[in-house]
């Protein structure tokens, strides 16, 4: 077996055991968390001219923005209390209005919210959605309705 071929079949395997575990827990949600809450510490270190809202520029403007980056790791590594976390992030998130640059200039706010609202509805274990389309062929041929 050539050199490239193992490394490519390692890869699919590293693919596959990413997308397992990926699967298992609310992953869109808590990346969008992570990103806004670093979008927002990023936006805290803009030029003054660029800042809109200058907010309280003390602990607060940086430990909002920080909570929310754990949040969305813990929500990312730990899915079991991943409702308590994302009440949390929001939380934080619409805090962040007031501390942080309008919430990182509304990208980091509307990202938080996303990811929070993303994780608070996600549901372990659940069954996948059948279509439409399929339901309607186990059902067999379109009855009329008289």
């Amino acid at each position: 077996m050539s050199r490239a071929r193992r490394w490519r079949d390692g890869l699919g395997r590293g693919r596959s055991s990413f997308r397992q575990w990926r699967g298992r827990r609310p992953f869109a949600g808590g990346v969008l968390l992570t990103l806004a809450g670093g979008e927002i510490l990023l936006t805290m270190k803009a030029p003054l001219p660029v800042i809109l809202h200058v907010g309280m520029q003390g602990l607060a403007g940086y430990l909002l923005p920080v909570l929310m980056v754990l949040c969305g790791l813990l929500i990312l590594f730990n899915p079991a209390q991943r409702l308590f976390y994302s009440v949390v992030a929001v939380l934080l998130s619409l805090g962040t209005w007031l501390t942080s640059n309008i919430g990182g200039f509304v990208v980091g706010i509307l990202l938080g919210v996303v990811g929070s609202c993303l994780t608070f509805g996600w549901l372990p274990d659940q069954e996948p959605r059948v279509s439409r389309r399929a339901r309607r062929a186990d059902a067999g041929t379109f009855s009329s309705v008289r």
